[in-house]
């Protein structure tokens, strides 16, 4: 059973081996765990099965707006609805936080994370041009304006 919880500083290592496997960039180990340790915007969710660490999602929360950061699953076990499973802890995380929109950046390429994204209600807002320093790829701006309603039982603990 695939369980969906707040990053912690211990989980640092595996999810950067899932960032080195995904993306052509990828950040480095320390700045995990700066996000972890030094930034008090930063809300990361992790999907967790018999203990082995499947993905990640990361969001900047910001008064009322949360900004995704990365967003990842390790190859073998894509297309099983994961990523959507992190994304929806992560809104429902950042919705019991105030924030009222989302924001993220997808490569023009990336269709099947475009296509989630705009499962889960994201609309297409603006391009930024060359936004990729890998290949100088176009992103595209994506926001959310649905978030889900704040469950009442929340209570955020330290991580």
């Amino acid at each position: 059973m695939i369980t969906y919880r707040r990053m912690t500083r211990q989980d640092c290592e595996a999810i950067h081996q899932i960032e080195l496997a995904t993306f052509p960039e990828p950040w480095s180990l320390q700045s995990f765990i700066d996000e972890m340790e030094r930034n008090a915007c930063a809300r990361y969710i992790v999907a967790e099965e018999a203990g082995q660490l499947l993905g990640y999602a990361g969001a900047w929360l910001i008064l009322d707006e949360g900004h995704i950061t990365n967003v990842a699953v390790t190859k073998e076990r894509r297309g099983e609805g994961i990523g959507r499973g992190l994304m929806q802890a992560l809104m429902q995380y950042a919705a019991n936080m105030g924030v009222q929109y989302m924001t993220l950046e997808v490569r023009k390429s990336n269709l099947t994370a475009q296509k989630l994204y705009h499962s889960l209600g994201f609309i297409d807002l603006g391009v930024r041009k060359r936004y990729y320093e890998d290949n100088g790829e176009d992103a595209l701006l994506l926001v959310c304006q649905n978030m889900p309603p704040i469950d009442p039982d929340f209570a955020e603990t330290e991580e």
